[in-house]
């Protein structure tokens, strides 16, 4: 594999260029009308136009961004981090399209890629977990119900998301309404499907990753432990 496109912007976006120089490789960006001087399209060794600003109609642009992969002869796509990196039917079709997708399997996707069946996955193999709905859509009157349950505040998240993108903290129930609706109409746009889950909001909590990276081969190692707060 010798021509890897990256499916994203920013700095993880030139860290990925970076990386794939570094192998000898060729790398290949993808930049909106809004990123058209942006670094990773200078970066890279070669930039393609892939639409206007709105993340739907670029970086989330599935036809687009394969369209890309085809004309500039790309053998691999790496998504970095947001947008389409968590996007099952994103990895499904560039398998499809020959591509090699640089992460998770799309079975894995599918698995952990529901946030609220991936709660629900959690709690079965008893890891404890903040409480919240389970893992149908969730509904504004049900929403109401859980709010008063476990207590003000709460949050709203995409059940398709990632990277943070379309939570709504609520904190009382005068919110709740105005925040639903904006939270399922970024999930829509963001991610393709409306779908809510909710938890209890922790105040002042500490973000505390344990790593993990594996290969194709079945070999997995921990990266020990990542403080996220800072």
């Amino acid at each position: 594999m010798d021509r890897i496109l990256i499916a994203n912007r920013g700095e993880i976006a030139c860290r990925i260029i970076r990386s794939i120089q570094q192998l000898g490789k060729t790398a290949i960006a993808v930049y909106s009308e809004a990123d058209a001087d942006a670094p990773h399209r200078h970066l890279a060794d070669e930039a393609y136009p892939i639409g206007p600003a709105p993340a739907p109609q670029s970086y989330l642009n599935m036809d687009t961004i394969l369209q890309v992969a085809a004309d500039s002869k790309a053998e691999g796509v790496h998504p970095g981090y947001g947008f389409l990196s968590e996007r099952a039917d994103f990895v499904t079709r560039c398998h499809e399209a020959g591509l090699t997708f640089i992460g998770p399997s799309s079975h894995a996707m599918h698995v952990m890629g529901d946030k609220a069946a991936a709660r629900q996955l959690a709690q079965d193999a008893g890891v404890p977990i903040i409480p919240g709905s389970g893992t149908e859509p969730l509904e504004l009157e049900q929403a109401r119900t859980l709010a008063e349950s476990f207590g003000y505040p709460v949050l709203l998240k995409a059940s398709g998301g990632g990277g943070g993108i379309g939570m709504q903290v609520v904190v009382s129930p005068d919110d709740l309404d105005r925040a639903f609706t904006t939270a399922q109409n970024r999930a829509q746009a963001a991610f393709g499907r409306p779908a809510l889950y909710l938890e209890k909001l922790l105040d002042a909590p500490r973000h505390i990753e344990v790593q993990i990276f594996g290969d194709t081969y079945g070999h997995y190692v921990h990266l020990y432990e990542r403080e996220c707060s800072i």
